[in-house]
């Protein structure tokens, strides 16, 4: 038996372990384990619906704009508030800021590095640097021959300072295949997406008043109003962020399909995908939105959402009991025993959809929105289709790559909205209309918000007595994703995902890496795996940045 253990897997966000067993190179068998409790449902049990929406950003510093607005959403349903147009603008834009932020994190600062080599970029050619950038139509905003220059000197002082602990030297034939001048501009957008996230928490900021845990998403709209200074500075935020994605995202994702096209054929995960939807349109209809919500079923037919087909499972999870619980419930009872794959190994609960576990996240949402028809999502989907060479073709990009690189369609999507956003808050400014809150009429009832968070569908539900919750609940997306075994033995998304990934550097898994990077969970990882062929034994220990 071969066993290999990476503690933590870096660049994703909390605590997560991944077990694997290896059979004739390929994973045979995955178990994921969160190692967060958080509970913040009970942290927010007898508080007023305003506390619990500003607790409840505190689960996470890089998605709390969508526990904000799910934790509103729900108080709204609850009191019967329809928010104003105005602050249905502002929330958008608030959101799309941290959405433009997370994509921009996750792509090039999270998961690039699986694929991405900033040593072999010490040999690149400049001239040839310049033409490639050119050629494949990417931006090239910056001195790549001073970059070159500052990778020589981090590797001449045998340090590589934010790039340090990586798998660059896996022995695998296909773990790093870029040429250098690839790696070069690569490495140069992994430095830019560091400002242009910046440049997104600007926008955060300006409307949410602070960031990451903003203030001005409240029950009944937003405590924002804008002053013209405020919108030009939002304007050039926005036109800013929107010419650095639309030159970038896309042509650095299809490079990556250039050179490894064997990414498309592993990582399917369970095939079924849930989406609740985000970004309000004036309707503020579920199905209406502009990433609207669906439910896919493994041939990728679309159904409303039923909310009562919303269950957990506990019964390998470290909580009382072994029940299933159906939505809306308000059960959360920690009990941990020991981690036991055979028994319970996680913090995460098994999340199902009319008894069968769903993906969540940028892939689930943009074929949600292709399904229903969405003209921009649906033309960019085609194009991106022929440009991988598979027109017409959508079950590759159920796969590792296609994880990643259709979620890079999102983020251009997004990028146009907010511009158009930003005209529509001018214009209603400009109109005179002034108004950002609605009060409650009651303030007794119950209320579920179904939202999206970047990594996927969040549910936020909660039952408010005299203006003081005696009931809440939350499945984060994360929670769809890693979720254990359920009581038919059925394994989740990601555990489904890992199986049968090729296995090339068993003490170096980078197409495992690769798969766990695509469903971008919030937590971070060790990797556990086991080859019962060899009887090896291996175990490497890493730190902040990856290996020591």
């Amino acid at each position: 038996m071969t066993r290999s253990v990476i503690d933590p897997i870096t660049r994703i966000e909390g605590h997560l372990r991944v077990e694997m067993e290896v059979t004739n190179g390929k994973v045979s068998d995955a178990w994921v384990s969160g190692g967060c409790f958080r509970g913040m449902e009970l942290v927010v049990q007898d508080r007023t619906p305003e506390d619990a929406a500003q607790i409840v950003q505190r689960i996470c510093g890089v998605c709390p704009i969508s526990h904000a607005h799910a934790s509103s959403i729900a108080t709204e349903r609850a009191y019967g508030i329809t928010i104003s147009n105005n602050a249905r603008i502002i929330r958008n834009l608030l959101e799309g800021a941290q959405f433009l932020h997370s994509h921009i994190l996750w792509l090039y600062n999270l998961a690039a590095l699986d694929y991405v080599n900033p040593l072999n970029a010490l040999t690149a050619d400049i001239a040839d640097t310049y033409a490639l950038a050119e050629a494949a139509g990417t931006s090239a905003n910056s001195d790549f021959a001073q970059l070159k220059d500052r990778l020589k000197n981090f590797a001449d002082n045998g340090q590589l300072s934010i790039f340090s602990g990586n798998w660059f030297d896996a022995e695998d034939g296909t773990a790093f295949k870029f040429p250098p001048e690839l790696d070069l501009i690569c490495t140069a957008h992994y430095l830019e997406a560091l400002q242009m996230q910046a440049k997104a928490s600007q926008i955060s900021g300006l409307l949410g008043g602070k960031m990451p845990h903003i203030m001005t998403l409240i029950p009944g709209g937003t405590a924002f109003v804008p002053t013209e200074q405020k919108l030009d500075d939002l304007k050039a935020l926005v036109d800013e962020l929107h010419a650095w994605v639309t030159t970038t995202v896309i042509p650095d994702t299809l490079a990556l399909a250039q050179y490894y096209p064997e990414a498309l054929e592993f990582g399917k995960g369970c095939g079924r995908y849930i989406a609740w939807g985000v970004f309000e349109r004036p309707s503020m209809e579920y199905a209406d939105r502009y990433l609207p919500m669906a439910v896919l079923d493994e041939n990728l037919n679309v159904s409303d959402v039923d909310e009562h087909l919303i269950t957990e499972y506990m019964g390998h999870s470290w909580y009382k009991g072994d029940d299933t619980y159906n939505s809306p419930y308000f059960v959360t009872d920690p009990d941990f025993t020991s981690y036991d794959v055979n028994d319970r190994y996680t913090w995460v609960k098994c999340p199902a959809y009319d008894g069968k576990p769903y993906e969540a996240g940028g892939l689930s949402r943009v074929l949600a929105a292709y399904k229903r028809n969405v003209p921009e999502i649906v033309d960019m989907v085609d194009d991106m289709l022929k440009a991988l060479g598979i027109p017409g073709q959508i079950a590759p990009i159920q796969s590792t790559l296609g994880r990643t690189a259709v979620r890079q369609i999102e983020t251009v999507y997004i990028a146009n909205l907010m511009q158009q956003w930003v005209d529509e808050l001018i214009e209603a400014v400009k109109s005179g209309d002034s108004e950002y809150f609605r009060e409650p009429q009651g303030i007794t009832g119950s209320g579920t918000g179904l939202w999206e968070a970047p990594r996927g569908a969040l549910y936020h539900s909660e039952e408010i007595k005299d203006g003081k919750i005696t009931g809440y609940q939350i499945i984060i997306p994360s929670t769809w994703n890693l979720a254990p075994l359920n009581a038919d033995g059925v394994h989740g998304p990601m555990e489904q995902g890992l199986i049968g990934v090729p296995v090339g550097d068993i003490e170096k898994p980078i197409n495992a890496l690769r798969t766990v990077h695509s469903f971008d969970p919030c937590t971070a990882c060790a990797v556990h795996i086991t080859e019962p062929a060899t009887g090896k034994s291996f175990e490497t220990v890493t730190g902040p940045w990856g290996v020591k």
